[in-house]
């Protein structure tokens, strides 16, 4: 590879040049024939160790290590992040920003080293140092910038945007604490500050220079002359600091970036008292109050505070990032009438829809376009993705208090809601109670999922199922007024750290199989098919599973204290805790099988580790509840010794996305078990079925995808389908005493959750009585019980018969392509952005994205794609 150096006069990574092209000699260069040599980066190494600290490599910390080799890490991608955005600039490529309100990132030095070409150089490297790469990459934190599905599902879409050579772009926040830090404490949930910049994040760039002022509060002020202007007055400013992250494209020389805001305040404009006193005291009140903003993810709305700082801060994050936008669009390009064909903005969930509203009063105030102008280019330039059919997460605010916080964009928003209502009037006239449903302003509620809809040219759902419920349910008042709007872009997930990352022992014995394709080209994974029965390949898969279970044993032996037999079945629930997603089925069902036990010790079952993991939202009292129930049975099931360990349970604690990258890879079972209709896709299926998992699961969100990918002998499937479950809704006739009554298995099971089956409980877990029986088992937990039960058996019988079990532990691998996040965001890219191969900046991606789209059958391909 040829190499330059920089004015620091270290070399840099070559952009543009893919593996493979080196002109290095193989000795010198490294694997991946990144253009950096194992001297030449153990020079550089010592070298910044010494000017960051004046010290040699031998007297400084671990953190110290840590920094340094990510500073190193840095530089080498410096270059390359410049190269990406000075030929955004010269090709004049149109730009997608990603607004998410979370970005669950996970650790990046391995990350980044893997997609440099760097991880093989930097491993020799330091280990003729005497240091440890893996012992570094514990070091980093995690970074406290989402929460869940939605933050880890926008981290593999900015490597899928980078690594497709996509000129797209995250725009988060910087959150201080990040959601909270969980420890569990006699078995409850405790919260704590999870302080993740204690120690400073060298990964971004602070922007001072690029930093914007966002306004709240105040009073609008309407002024006629000739045209009506409307004159925002008194309101408070906040000013809001961009830091940016590197996204590395996979050894593509290509560097995108995250963009995250950070609310700070201008303390050198504070005066003070020459002796300091009150006056200086208000200069910190003052300044803790405006950090407030980006401080926490999902402020505590259960009171008019928290709910007016939950709003304050989405609009903070989209007024930021929309200023940010238009100046660097300014900067490159005429006047705002082209936006449209220049930028697209993308709205993750809810959080960021006043992205809307808010571009339509830049052009509105401030580039005196006409309404028609404005609207048309808002329209064309917004588009939109659900994430949910929960009435919770699809986000209402007060009319009240919307107008109070931000009184300019409440008189848009009205203007929005007067001029679809118009719209509606004509198309229903006189249906008053349609029109009131689907208004964004009704009942003294701002609704925004119908915002986003009128206001976006694109609305997807993330599954087949998802998308249809959105279509002929939950939002089809508004798809039979848009039909074309509607669409669907089934979720998928990065196989670079979901498989070769969190898993670089599967990953070796697919590229030993099959080649490194796969890599770039998951739908190359398809080829381990012809493999699965292969007696060989079996063995080396059954021996990489045992590795990784044996990591996370030791894991959980250090952390926990629990022995784990690596030889059972190491079944696993880690998501978000909450009564859809149904942690209290599983829980039910360990209880019955250990009362099956506690009868006949020497019942032949498999033996089986059950792994929980996972937050409960801090109010949600029953779900905090549950984290308690799982810990109590754990402690009863853990400590019996007449069941001879056939089962253990644990519950692991602060679960994020490096913990996922030690479970994942050693897990069995994946269990994917919600309500039918309410999961809206899941990743974590598709993350547990890359590394041969097999999923027991109802028919839900993408469950019935991977089923029809891997076929019904290789995933198994129980309880109500959706249809079922929503018949029910909409017509009633369950009855979860019937179902109590008529199965003394399960009965039993619930009846311990009161009669004192846990010692110390009392009437702990009352609630979760209450809510099967006198609350109507709202998500069918009782309904679905007996069919789950029954599955756990085939799965028993099935994983006895080991070649049969790791025939579809391969299946799974084999056909989990089709759910990258490559394809994902190449279905995005074409028929969303209208971003094609022949306009992208790097002629390399075109046969990656032609092929990407593809993979998945039935996509369609718009019009005027050059390679149909």
């Amino acid at each position: 590879m040829d190499m330059e150096r920089n004015l620091s006069g270290r070399p840099s990574i070559k952009p543009g040049v893919k593996p493979g092209t080196a002109v290095l000699d193989a000795a010198q260069a490294g694997p991946a024939d990144s253009g950096i040599t194992v001297e030449q980066f153990k020079q550089d190494y010592r070298n910044k160790v010494e000017r960051m600290y004046g010290d040699g490599l031998e007297r400084v910390s671990d953190l110290d290590k840590y920094n340094a080799l990510v500073s190193l890490v840095r530089d080498y991608l410096a270059e390359p992040w410049l190269n990406t955005k000075e030929k955004y600039r010269r090709t004049g490529a149109k730009q997608v920003y990603y607004f998410s309100i979370e970005f669950l990132l996970g650790r990046l030095l391995g990350s980044n080293l893997y997609n440099l070409g760097l991880n093989e150089v930097c491993q020799q490297a330091l280990s003729e140092l005497g240091l440890d790469l893996r012992t570094l990459r514990q070091v980093e934190e995690d970074p406290g910038l989402g929460n869940g599905g939605l933050g880890r599902l926008a981290a593999c879409y900015l490597d899928s945007m980078a690594s497709l050579g996509l000129p797209g772009h995250g725009m988060g926040m910087r959150y201080r604490y990040g959601l909270f830090e969980q420890r569990i404490v006699d078995g409850y949930q405790r919260e704590y500050a999870d302080d993740w910049l204690m120690d400073g994040f060298y990964w971004d760039v602070r922007k001072p220079a690029e930093a914007v002022e966002v306004r709240f509060g105040g009073n609008v002020r309407i002024k006629s002359n000739g045209k009506t202007q409307y004159i925002h007055e008194g309101y408070e400013t906040v000013l809001a600091v961009p830091y940016d992250v590197p996204v590395v494209g996979y050894r593509n020389g290509m560097v995108n970036t995250l963009r995250l805001w950070s609310a700070e305040a201008r303390l050198s404009e504070v005066v003070c008292a020459p002796q300091g006193g009150s006056d200086c005291q208000k200069a910190v009140e003052y300044s803790q109050t405006v950090e407030e903003l980006s401080n926490i993810l999902y402020p505590d709305d259960s009171t008019y505070e928290g709910k007016a700082l939950r709003l304050k801060q989405q609009y903070f994050l989209v007024s930021a990032g929309l200023q940010s936008i238009i100046r660097n669009y300014r900067e490159n390009n005429g006047h705002l009438r082209e936006f449209p064909h220049k930028i697209a903005i993308h709205i993750n969930d809810t959080h960021p829809v006043l992205c809307i509203p808010e571009l339509l009063r830049i052009l509105l105030d401030e580039e005196q376009l006409t309404w028609e102008e404005a609207w048309n280019i808002t329209v064309q330039t917004m588009s939109y993705t659900n994430h949910t059919i929960l009435p919770e997460a699809l986000e209402t605010w007060p009319e009240d208090l919307f107008r109070t916080v931000l009184p300019r964009l409440y008189l848009i928003v009205r203007d929005i809601n007067e001029y679809y209502c118009r719209s509606l009037w004509e198309a229903y006239p006189g249906d008053w109670d349609r029109i009131s449903r689907m208004a964004i302003i009704s009942y003294n509620r701002i609704h925004m999922a119908h915002l986003a809809i009128v206001g976006c040219h694109s609305v997807n759902g993330v599954a087949e199922l998802h998308t249809d419920i959105l279509k002929n349910k939950i939002m089809k008042e508004f798809c039979d007024f848009s039909p074309a709007k509607f669409n669907n872009k089934t979720n998928g997930v990065t196989q670079r750290r979901w498989v070769s990352l969190c898993n670089p022992a599967l990953a070796q014995l697919i590229t030993d199989t099959i080649g490194p394709r796969w890599v770039e080209h998951p739908q190359e994974l398809a080829q381990l098919e012809r493999h699965s029965a292969d007696t060989a390949f079996q063995h080396h898969l059954l021996k990489v599973k045992l590795q990784n279970k044996v990591a996370l044993a030791k894991y959980v032996k250090e952390k926990h204290g629990i022995t784990l037999d690596v030889n059972s079945i190491f079944d696993s629930q880690v998501k978000r805790i909450h009564a859809y997603k149904r942690q209290t089925l599983n829980v039910l069902h360990i209880m019955a099988l250990y009362n099956r036990l506690k009868e006949n010790p020497l019942l032949d079952i498999e033996p089986h580790t059950f792994i929980f993991g996972g937050k409960a939202a801090v109010n949600y009292h029953i779900a905090k509840n549950t984290i308690k129930l799982i810990n109590s049975l754990a402690d009863l099931v853990n400590n019996d010794k007449s069941i001879r360990d056939k089962i253990k349970v644990v519950f692991l604690e602060n679960y994020n996305v490096s913990l996922a990258e030690l479970i994942i890879p050693a897990t069995d079972v994946s269990e994917q078990i919600p309500t039918a209709s309410y999961e809206a896709s899941g990743t974590g299926n598709m993350k547990f079925m890359m590394n041969g998992a097999v999923t027991i699961g109802t028919l839900d969100g993408a469950n019935i995808e991977i089923k029809q990918a891997v076929g019904e002998d290789n995933i198994i499937v129980f309880g109500l389908t959706a249809e079922e479950v929503l018949a029910y809704y909409r017509g009633g006739g369950y009855n979860p005493w019937e179902v109590y009554q008529d199965n003394e298995r399960l009965r039993q099971v619930v009846d311990q959750l009161i009669n004192g089956f846990f010692p110390a409980a009392g009437d702990l877990f009352r609630g979760h009585f209450d809510s099967l029986l006198h609350q109507g088992d709202h998500f069918f937990v009782l309904k679905d019980f007996a069919s789950y039960e029954a599955a756990h058996q085939v799965l028993d019988e099935r994983y006895k018969d080991r070649p049969v079990w790791l025939k579809m532990c391969s299946a799974n691998i084999a056909h989990s392509g089709r759910f990258s996040s490559d394809r994902t965001f190449a279905e995005y890219a074409t028929d969303i952005w209208h971003i094609r191969p022949d306009t992208l900046p790097f002629s390399a991606s075109e046969k990656q994205i032609r092929e990407a789209v593809k993979v998945k059958k039935n996509v369609r391909i718009p019009e005027g794609y050059p390679y149909q």
